[in-house]
């Protein structure tokens, strides 16, 4: 069975720019790129995990968002980084939409995942919540400034690749 890294996209891969639907609004939060490296040396795939709302709002259109995720995969490989998913919620209400962990079973129905052995990370609390139900065995909440007074997440980050020292595999590397 397959270990995860499942990552949110806006906040946590790039800079939640409000609907963010347009490439050249695309930029990279500092430090994801090392982590998502780092993880697949240490025999972890990749899976985005994201709410888009922004098309049930009507800020953008489904295509709008495929566009800009086919961007994204390709701003991820221009660093030898490939995407074993990308799975997407547009809608308000939804088995599927964070909290709700309907995203994650389906990715782990999908590519047969070992949920106890992998990882996730988001900048909000719905996103360590979704995860958590989903029996991910261990969540990140990323919060560059602040740190929550209370959280679901097994760790707090100020970035990204803070998280490459929690992985077993990494310990003995750092």
């Amino acid at each position: 069975m397959r270990k995860v890294l499942f990552l949110d996209r806006d906040g946590t891969i790039n800079v939640d720019k409000h609907y963010l639907c347009r490439p050249d609004q695309f930029e990279w939060i500092p430090g994801i790129v090392p982590l998502c490296q780092g993880v697949l040396s240490h025999g972890y795939e990749i899976i985005v995990i994201t709410n888009q709302s922004g098309i049930a709002r009507g800020y953008y259109t489904e295509e709008e968002y495929q566009v800009f995720t086919r961007f994204m995969i390709s701003q991820f490989a221009l660093h030898q980084i490939v995407l074993l998913g990308v799975f997407h919620c547009p809608d308000l209400e939804s088995p599927d939409r964070k909290p709700e962990p309907g995203m994650f079973l389906k990715a782990a129905r999908q590519y047969q995942i070992n949920m106890l052995a992998s990882l996730s990370l988001g900048d909000k609390e719905r996103d360590v919540i979704a995860a958590s139900r989903a029996g991910v065995g261990f969540n990140c909440l990323l919060s560059p400034n602040t740190i929550p007074p209370h959280t679901l997440a097994h760790a707090v980050l100020r970035r990204p690749d803070d998280m490459l020292k929690f992985l077993p595999e990494a310990r003995c590397c750092l």
